[in-house]
């Protein structure tokens, strides 16, 4: 076993305990409904319930409504209104999309895919180099990550385990299928270890995170977005290849998996600033290829560079 994943959690006779059963129920009806039910059904009974969720969720439609606001002046209050309900219906059909990449069989999950270009990760992986995989908070982000997989190109995810033991235990299971394994989010020194050993890391450095390691650079047309330095501080160290990747639905239901550039050369890694603002450009990029599916549920604008909070969402 590799030191530097997180241990698989061990099922024990305590998981079964009443004060858990509702969690085996949802689950276990959650992978009732992706297995049983014709995938378009349950894709639409999951946008369904994003809709739904628009009516007790006042809070989440006006950040996300405030989000595209600010990050796309130009667009009229009619075109902000179809984006926030269309973001709603992806954010209910996440739930379904985590069930699909949870609970298929490899080989139903892999009729979903389309290999759109790969062609950077497999020459890095020919070459048994390191890559930070720059992904975003896609609503189906569950699923670009076994898509990967599948196709061959198994990661590392940045991890919080739950606090909840069965959770946990059903979570850690249904996201290291096909290879894909997990390290612990605040421990840096083993991000760097999986790249030195030429391994894949999957990394969001696209929302705001708070002060603490960031600076304030241009995103979309926010000229003072709170951006984490993380980037950096793993890259620098490991000296690692930047493949930004994506898996977004199409409108035929299927998921293009893309890591088609890889953009280490130009990165300014000693420049933290720079780094930042160059790497947003390409997270701008992937957000723009399905902005619909993004996360603008959350408060990405919220830090100012005085040190408040929130005053963007009042």
């Amino acid at each position: 076993m590799n030191d530097y994943k997180i241990g698989k959690p061990a099922f024990s006779i305590t998981l079964l305990h009443p004060k858990y059963w509702g969690v085996w129920f949802g689950f276990g009806l959650l992978a009732a409904i992706v297995n049983l039910l014709p995938y378009s059904v349950s894709l639409s009974l999951g946008r369904a319930l994003g809709k739904m969720g628009m009516k007790i969720g006042k809070k989440r439609v006006h950040i996300a409504r405030r989000n595209l606001q600010l990050a796309f002046p130009e667009m009229s209050s009619h075109d902000i209104e179809a984006m926030v309900a269309e973001n709603f219906k992806n954010t209910g059909a996440a739930l379904i999309e985590s069930g699909i990449t949870w609970f298929w069989p490899t080989w139903r999950f892999r009729r979903i895919l389309i290999e759109k270009d790969i062609s950077a990760l497999r020459k890095h992986a020919e070459n048994h180099k390191g890559v930070l995989l720059c992904a975003v908070h896609a609503l189906n982000l569950e699923i670009c990550a076994r898509g990967f997989a599948v196709l061959g190109l198994p990661g590392y995810g940045v991890y919080r385990p739950h606090s909840n033991p069965a959770y946990e235990f059903i979570q850690y299971r249904g996201r290291t299928r096909n290879g894909n394994q997990l390290v612990y989010r605040r421990d840096l020194k083993q991000m760097i270890r999986v790249l030195r050993k030429g391994e894949r890391l999957f990394y969001l450095p696209d929302q705001d995170y708070g002060h603490n390691k960031s600076v304030f650079v241009p995103f979309f047309a926010v000229e003072e977005a709170c951006t984490t330095t993380g980037t950096s501080l793993i890259a620098y160290p490991s000296k690692c290849a930047l493949v930004p990747v994506s898996g977004f639905r199409t409108a035929q239901g299927k998921y293009e998996i893309m890591a088609d550039i890889s953009i280490e050369d130009d990165y300014p890694q000693k420049d933290m600033s720079a780094a930042a603002a160059y790497l947003n450009k390409y997270i701008e990029m992937i957000i723009m290829r399905a902005p619909e599916q993004w996360m603008w549920l959350h408060k990405r604008f919220k830090s100012l560079p005085d040190g408040t909070n929130n005053s963007r969402y009042q």
